[in-house]
């Protein structure tokens, strides 16, 4: 009972972004975490000495990073436990400090930048740009509650997305060339070897977050004493 008392908002955001998997309301989060995917893999070439061609996204969740050079098994390797660890940042900076208002700007200013610097199509151009034009006008002019908000949807909507995106891809169908079929390729093992790994530690993650970081409450304050 003092948990549900102490996150029920937690919860029922939980509860909605599951009631609205399958509908238009929740699409634009699960394009984002797929943009969160396709970051990784470039941050992980960036710090790996490589260099980012082109990112990419489609309106069926699909989306691609072209990366020259950098260590191919951690720029394979960062896609879903990266956007995971992404998603779970926003979530416990929203839950743990106050610096909402200025991570969402930043966010939003890193989607603008994405946009001008790695995409060339019209789709995932014109999504980041509303998606980092909406993150700097929330972060900029709304209360700092709704910038709050904002990255804890993000976060859980990861939290959901990534483990089922990982069985999706590399255990149901095992031969869909997704991030673990090019390590079976290039590094040995079965393309489910490589996600059943992936899973658990996106499982050990969100357990970690859960047991760990939250804390015993989390539920956002909007009377007189809520914190700025």
């Amino acid at each position: 009972m003092k948990t549900l008392q102490g996150h029920w908002q937690l919860i029922l955001i939980t509860g909605l972004v599951f009631i609205l998997w399958n509908t238009p309301l929740v699409l634009p989060l699960k394009i984002l975490v797929v943009f969160l995917h396709e970051l990784a893999h470039a941050f992980a070439a960036l710090m790996t000495g490589g260099s980012v061609e082109r990112i990419s996204l489609s309106a069926q969740q699909g989306g691609y990073a072209i990366t020259r050079g950098g260590n191919g098994f951690v720029i394979a390797s960062a896609g879903y436990v990266g956007s995971l660890l992404i998603g779970v940042t926003l979530l416990l900076i929203a839950l743990r400090t106050d610096a909402d208002r200025l991570v969402l700007g930043l966010f939003g200013f890193l989607c603008l930048t994405v946009a001008a610097l790695y995409v060339r199509e019209l789709f995932p151009f014109g999504f980041c740009i509303v998606a980092g034009t909406g993150m700097l006008a929330t972060a900029w002019f709304c209360d700092h509650r709704l910038s709050d908000m904002v990255l804890r949807v993000i976060g859980l909507t990861s939290a959901i997305y990534v483990p089922y995106d990982i069985f999706y891809d590399t255990i149901r169908r095992t031969g869909v060339r997704s991030d673990a079929y090019q390590l079976s390729e290039q590094f040995g093992g079965s393309p489910a070897l490589w996600g059943g790994l992936w899973l658990v530690l996106s499982f050990a993650v969100i357990a970690v977050c859960l047991r760990y970081w939250i804390g015993p409450e989390s539920n956002l304050h909007f009377g007189a004493a809520a914190r700025r």
